[in-house]
């Protein structure tokens, strides 16, 4: 969670450092007209109301918000929302001005009807190596209680919408914390995930401790809270499922697979694509018996989808599906 002990526990890893370079789209391999940065926001500020801004409106609400601690792009035909937090000479600290900011966009992103799907990644050698502990350290128990931190930096998990983690290099303890409240995490071939708050006399405190143990089992989380110094590279994550896969070559590179993989979900019935999110995720808060009722129910809910109408009949048409995402 805390990037200083992250900082510390690095040195003993020896993994020499990517040198980021911006992302020049126009030279990535297989780049086209369809990657509109025409809305591109760079901006500074936020608003704190983004859940209550109308869907009609929210695209000008977003090229209206002023961020520094991210940038916010729109791309395949505005369809996917792109989140690169910009801060990479604190190896993108997650400060409270960063997280107010990252959900604020992606409550702007996710009341879009036109964008499908998100993605978060980090600027530099990090995806984000952890909080910013000089927002933490004068801290004391009735701040953390009483403020919105950190409750509310886990409303990242109550986004509707499907977002993917290209995590491009460090992601440790709140860094680790954001990764896994996606929905899906592409893996660079240089990152690293662990949970170091324990050498900083703390723990995870934004669902390290309940969502790292449903991804590597509890013995391995055990070891990574515990010690703070057990760490997982690209393969590893892989391999115990906390990844999806690894991406080779460039950030460039992962950025461009992860939009690939947001433009085939924004391909899909938003309606259809929420229900299914909602259905995999209840199987974190649910037994077996209640999680397949729930299924079962969203399922049902389907049927009441235009949607479900036109899917099923290009496909008995032979033909591609023309969704109307209602």
């Amino acid at each position: 969670m805390f990037v200083d002990s992250a900082c510390k526990a690095l040195q003993q890893l020896h993994f020499s450092s990517s040198r980021w370079h911006p992302l020049r789209w126009s030279s990535l391999p297989g780049s086209s007209s369809n990657l509109n940065f025409s809305h591109s926001i760079s901006s500074s500020g936020l608003s704190g109301h983004a859940s209550d801004t109308a869907v009609h409106s929210a695209s000008d609400a977003l090229s209206k918000q002023i961020y520094k601690c991210i940038e916010v792009t729109l791309v395949e035909q505005e369809t996917v929302g792109l989140i690169v937090l910009n801060r990479p000479e604190v190896l993108n600290a997650l400060s409270e001005d960063l997280m107010h900011e990252l959900v604020d966009a992606l409550r702007v992103l996710d009341s879009m009807q036109k964008v499908g799907a998100m993605i978060i990644t980090g600027k530099g050698k990090a995806f984000a190596a952890g909080a910013d502990i000089k927002d933490l350290k004068d801290k004391n128990i009735a701040d953390i209680f009483m403020l919105e931190f950190p409750s509310k930096w886990n409303d990242v998990s109550k986004i509707k919408k499907p977002i993917i983690a290209a995590v491009n290099g460090y992601a440790l303890g709140g860094g680790c914390e954001v990764a896994l409240m996606c929905d899906i995490i592409l893996a660079g071939e240089k990152a690293v995930f662990g949970q170091p708050e324990i050498n900083l006399g703390t723990i995870p405190g934004m669902g390290g401790t309940q969502r790292l143990i449903r991804e590597v089992g509890k013995s391995s989380a055990m070891e990574m809270i515990l010690t703070g110094s057990r760490f997982l590279d690209a393969q590893e994550a892989y391999q115990r499922g906390l990844a999806s896969r690894v991406v080779a070559g460039s950030n460039d590179e992962l950025v461009k697979e992860a939009i690939s993989v947001a433009a085939k979900i924004a391909l899909q019935s938003r309606p259809a694509v929420v229900m299914a999110k909602a259905a995999v995720n209840s199987a974190y808060e649910l037994g077996l018996h209640e999680g397949v009722k729930k299924e079962q129910a969203l399922f049902g809910a389907t049927f009441a989808l235009a949607d479900q109408k036109e899917g099923m009949s290009a496909f008995i048409e032979k033909r591609q599906p023309q969704f109307v995402h209602t």
